[in-house]
């Protein structure tokens, strides 16, 4: 989701509502503590250079169980945000602390916003020996010869 998306969506809503995949909720007392911009420049296995930037919203939960984010207010801190640290429309990743702190992708599902798990992947597999992946084929599809389907050097066992 991008950062106009989520702009798009926010006067729509009564209340913010953060979620994980697994269906638990973010406590509705979280706090919005950081909305900027990220950017990583790196090298992948391969040697190639790559730049990535995403708008970063970091959720965190307080003891103040009578704080509740609004859409208004959560729109007024991204406004702000990009006046002031001219942050562009890129994608959002939220940081969202559970056993430890997590790196989140963000979709909407027309009521909540849902934290997506984020994975790692080999950005170079051609150059650094990852092998594709194997073409998988019904065994019903295997070439058998069965005058000597289990004979010894028949490659069957």
């Amino acid at each position: 989701m991008k950062l106009s998306d989520i702009k798009n969506i926010l006067p729509t809503l009564e209340n913010v509502e953060f979620q994980l995949e697994n269906g638990t909720f973010v406590p509705e007392h979280f706090h919005v503590t950081e909305v900027g911009m990220s950017s990583k420049d790196f090298i992948d296995c391969g040697g190639v250079i790559r730049h990535e930037k995403v708008v970063n919203f970091q959720l965190w939960n307080a003891n103040d169980y009578e704080h509740r984010l609004k859409p208004a207010k959560l729109l007024h801190i991204i406004n702000l945000s990009e006046e002031k640290l001219k942050i562009e429309d890129l994608n959002i990743e939220v940081e969202y602390q559970n056993e430890t702190i997590g790196r989140y992708d963000l979709e909407f599902n027309g009521k909540n916003f849902i934290l997506k798990s984020k994975t790692t992947a080999c950005l170079a597999q051609d150059a650094c020996g990852i092998p594709s992946e194997k073409q998988k084929i019904s065994l019903t599809q295997l070439h058998t010869d069965s005058t000597n389907s289990c004979s010894p050097g028949s490659g069957c066992c």
